[in-house]
């Protein structure tokens, strides 16, 4: 039986959610106060079996984000499943400085396969650990917004919030 550890801290952006395993490393975390919509960020067959609130070392992290210190998010240990594209992209998204988001075509780039522009936007859309793993930093080509499984009012904070730093 797998248990895992649910926690939410407000920010300036509204309730923040913590998923995380029995080793404490995020399996899914984004804006939301909804435990329901938490767990839809995860395949059914990924789910734990339990869900506890409780503290998480993350929760820190994300105040030391909104208190301005943006490379706190970077150390957060997470975990996520996919194919090695998805897991290579999601590393590569760590990498993109606060302040100088990228476009899908330059992260996909970035990635070592210049037109995998669909393959890039889709790592970004399967994300389930928002912030840990900034792919708020990745915009469309014309520097839109783009989409944003938390809203795209978000992710303009976001975006504002780090290009002030």
């Amino acid at each position: 039986m797998t248990t895992a550890t649910l926690q939410f801290v407000d920010t300036p952006d509204g309730a923040f959610a913590i998923l995380a395993d029995d080793a404490d490393r995020v399996i899914v975390s984004g804006w939301t106060a909804d435990p329901d919509a938490v767990l839809a960020r995860l395949r059914p067959d990924r789910r734990p079996d339990r869900v506890v609130e409780g503290d998480t070392w993350a929760a820190e992290a994300v105040r030391a984000y909104y208190d301005g210190d943006l490379a706190a998010i970077d150390d957060v240990e997470v975990a996520q499943q996919g194919t090695a594209l998805q897991l290579a992209g999601w590393r590569g998204l760590r990498d993109i400085a606060p302040g100088a988001p990228l476009t899908y075509s330059g992260f996909a780039a970035a990635l070592g396969s210049p037109a995998a522009v669909r393959a890039a936007a889709s790592i970004c859309a399967r994300n389930a650990v928002a912030l840990f793993v900034p792919c708020h930093r990745v915009l469309r080509g014309d520097g839109t917004m783009g989409g944003f499984a938390w809203g795209t009012d978000v992710k303009r904070r976001l975006l504002t919030r780090e290009a002030a730093a």
